[in-house]
């Protein structure tokens, strides 16, 4: 099974009925000239790509911006129409003064699998106090969470919240929490790579591009960055497969990924053993 640990949902179709959100989304997400196509054309790609099931990532910042880029509603109805296809996570806007309350909502009746937090566009850093509520209601319900840590390409997110050595409290608080550093924490790969040696509940995910081809910047992060052989040899059961849909066709980042000069049992714990790994607590 291929598991894409990244995919930003927000111009489906079946959720952009409301124009004005739409271009909310466009604005806020940094896609400014990004086309609507229906979920029927979305599977499409993910067969194109041999992707089995997506991760859709939503985005909360209610706080700072007013509303959500994508709601934690939008991605359950998205869920609800590709049951087969999709694996929904939830966002809260930390400095929401209901954020606990959305968070067990999220968890409890709209039935979503974990939790994914932006620290530079929601504007916190990890190891906050008014997080620990969050944190602790992701394991009271055995929920994994996403950091998206590294710089990113969304407008106004300053990298200072996103340094992945911010995410050690967590894991010091919460050694029984699943993490997963989103987009490998670029440009601070080695930080998030001891992190992973270190820590055995965090994972980091592939959905980075940040110039070049694909293949170009797969290779120069996981063979001149790292060490050559660091994710072949030490960290095969830690990397999970993203692309960082749409800003990133999923077909290339695979056929990226699919590149590297790695063992083909670390490219199927990369591509989705892994993700069930982090998802589900246990291979399935």
């Amino acid at each position: 099974m291929v598991i894409d640990m990244c995919v930003h949902p927000g111009f489906l179709k079946e959720i952009c009925g409301d124009e004005e959100r739409v271009l909310f989304r466009r604005k806020h997400f940094g896609l400014y000239k990004q086309s609507v196509w229906p979920v029927e054309l979305f599977i499409k790609q993910l067969d194109a790509a041999g992707i089995d099931k997506a991760v859709l990532i939503p985005e909360d910042l209610t706080v700072r911006c007013g509303d959500s880029i994508v709601s934690n509603e939008e991605i359950k109805t998205l869920c609800e129409l590709m049951p087969d296809r999709a694996v929904g996570f939830a966002s809260v806007d930390p400095n929401r003064a209901d954020a606990s309350e959305v968070l067990e909502d999220a968890f409890t009746r709209l039935g979503l699998a974990g939790l994914v937090l932006n620290p530079s566009t929601q504007r916190f850093y990890p190891g906050d106090e008014k997080l620990a509520p969050l944190y602790e209601c992701c394991i009271r319900h055995d929920k994994p969470l996403i950091l998206q840590m590294g710089v990113s390409l969304q407008p106004d997110a300053p990298a200072k919240y996103a340094k992945p050595l911010l995410c050690e409290d967590v894991l010091l608080s919460y050694p029984q929490l699943r993490v997963c550093v989103s987009h490998f924490g670029w440009p601070w790969v080695t930080d998030v790579a001891a992190l992973l040696l270190k820590y055995e509940n965090l994972y980091a995910d592939t959905a980075m591009l940040y110039y070049d081809s694909p293949k170009e910047f797969m290779h120069y992060v996981f063979e001149e960055q790292m060490g050559r052989h660091w994710a072949d040899r030490t960290l095969h059961s830690k990397i999970l497969f993203g692309s960082g849909y749409p800003r990133i066709e999923q077909k290339r980042m695979r056929q990226a990924v699919e590149s590297l000069e790695l063992r083909d049992s670390t490219k199927q714990k990369i591509l989705g053993d892994n993700a069930r790994q982090f998802l589900y607590g246990e291979a399935e």
